[in-house]
């Protein structure tokens, strides 16, 4: 018997590796339920727990991760409405920071809202996701989400690198198309925004250049500020070309990946070049109130910020 245990300690011992490097994210969920009166409070505090689990213990790729390697987002789930004694109702807030290179400094890649977000929970019941087929609109959210986040993470290391977990995202969205809940369908929510315009936008070949610009703002721009800051700047500017060339482009009247991209990226850019010389400025602050036009009056305070 003490034989068998040790048989049993030695594979696990060297299974254990393989079974750490498989986990891809370090996702921190977050549920706020103010909103809704009278109910069960225990519910939200079992969803979210439920939810990390799900998240950060499902095997979502065949590539192999380390501890260090995991990819850091944050999810915010806002309810907003109880439909039923299983169903709600609200927001869901996405936000994916990458490492920049020999810094301790993690940038922003995405932070959105969707707020077309309708479930249903049932407490104590397993959460599965399969490729294959929908099963809950719970579960094809939050794995439509981790490939878009694995995907815009893979984007920033390598040109277009992102494009399989992108793929498995457009699958979800069609496994939905049938789903009664809102978000999948091309005609759901304002203006388009929404799960399936977002997808649709990353892979058609109109927006490679928004996918070419996450990769140059990153891997010749950010990760080579720490020791090249002047040289990096003006990369950046560089890359901001691209996304300017979509733009003029308009390949279709919602521009929602764009918006999205600069959303998360505003705040980051004016911090960099309120700090470069005045020709910088210029040439940045034109690009951006260009692609950018509802943040103009953020941007044109990079002209008045002086150089330390």
């Amino acid at each position: 018997m003490l034989c068998r245990i040790k048989y049993y300690l030695i594979i696990f011992l060297v299974l254990l590796p393989a079974i750490i490097r498989a986990q891809e994210l370090n996702c921190n969920i977050q549920i706020s339920a103010q909103r809704i009166q009278g109910s069960n409070r225990q519910v939200f505090e079992s969803m979210q727990k439920d939810l990390f689990e799900f998240m950060n213990n499902t095997v979502w790729t065949n590539h192999v991760f380390n501890y260090a390697e995991r990819i850091d987002c944050n999810i915010l789930i806002n309810l907003t409405d109880q439909l039923s004694a299983d169903e709600f109702k609200g927001t869901i807030q996405i936000q994916l920071s990458r490492p920049i290179f020999n810094t301790t400094y993690n940038s922003t890649l995405l932070n959105f809202i969707d707020n077309s977000f309708q479930f249903k929970y049932v407490e104590f019941q397993p959460l599965e996701f399969d490729p294959s087929t929908y099963k809950s609109s719970l579960i094809s959210v939050l794995a439509y989400y981790t490939y878009m986040v694995l995907g815009f993470d893979y984007d920033s290391f390598a040109p277009m690198g992102g494009t399989e977990f992108f793929q498995m995202a457009e699958k979800i969205v069609t496994n939905a198309q049938n789903a009664p809940e809102p978000g999948w369908k091309p005609y759901d929510g304002s203006r388009n925004r929404n799960r399936y315009w977002l997808v649709k936008n990353v892979l058609d070949k109109e927006y490679e250049g928004v996918r070419q610009f996450i990769y140059e703002y990153y891997i010749n721009g950010l990760d080579k500020m720490e020791s090249k800051a002047p040289e990096a700047r003006t990369s950046m500017v560089e890359s901001l070309k691209l996304m300017q060339d979509v733009y003029r482009k308009k390949p279709d009247p919602f521009m929602y990946l764009v918006q999205v991209v600069m959303d998360a990226k505003s705040d980051e850019l004016i911090n960099i070049y309120s700090a470069a010389f005045p020709e910088e400025k210029s040439r940045v602050v034109e690009i951006l109130t260009e692609i950018d036009p509802a943040n103009k009056a953020k941007y044109e305070k990079i002209n008045s910020a002086n150089v330390p």
